[in-house]
């Protein structure tokens, strides 16, 4: 007989109702940064639009919804913030970011392949400043909270 202790994580052998916790940030990030490195996946999904950015569905399940944005050069986004929290990488490209704190306005460029946490009601703008297309991969915890981020 295998002791209880060793069965965490899977279905209870005794018939007893178990619950999944939603995920972590931290988990959420490390799925950001794991679809980002495989573009095999999803690089046939992007698309490109002048009138400016194309938001395309990844995923959506346990817990977590996934989409990625291509954003045409010289579009920015309206001043706004992130009231869920969310999750993101430049996947190719480049953006800027203007954040707007009790200490002034900071800008400062978005590097590819870092994943970087929103949320917390900070605000800021999108630019993409480059001469070409940028593009994406957005995550948030779903659920009644969750956000429709961009």
């Amino acid at each position: 007989m295998v002791p209880d202790l060793t069965m965490r994580g899977q279905d209870d052998p005794h018939g007893r109702v178990t619950f999944r916790r939603p995920p972590t940030v931290g988990q959420l990030a490390a799925r950001v940064h794991e679809l980002s490195a495989a573009p095999g996946g999803w690089w046939r999904l992007v698309r490109f639009d002048p009138a400016g950015p194309v938001r395309v569905p990844l995923e959506e399940g346990d817990g977590v919804r996934l989409w990625l944005v291509t954003w045409p050069p010289g579009h920015r986004t309206d001043v706004h913030d992130h009231t869920a929290t969310e999750v993101s990488t430049v996947i190719a490209g480049e953006l800027a970011e203007v954040r707007i704190t009790p200490d002034g306005v900071v800008r400062r460029p978005l590097r590819a392949n870092r994943v970087r946490v929103h949320g917390g009601g900070r605000t800021h703008e999108l630019t993409n400043p480059g001469p070409a297309y940028a593009i994406t991969l957005h995550g948030a915890l779903s659920g009644p909270s969750g956000e429709r981020g961009l």
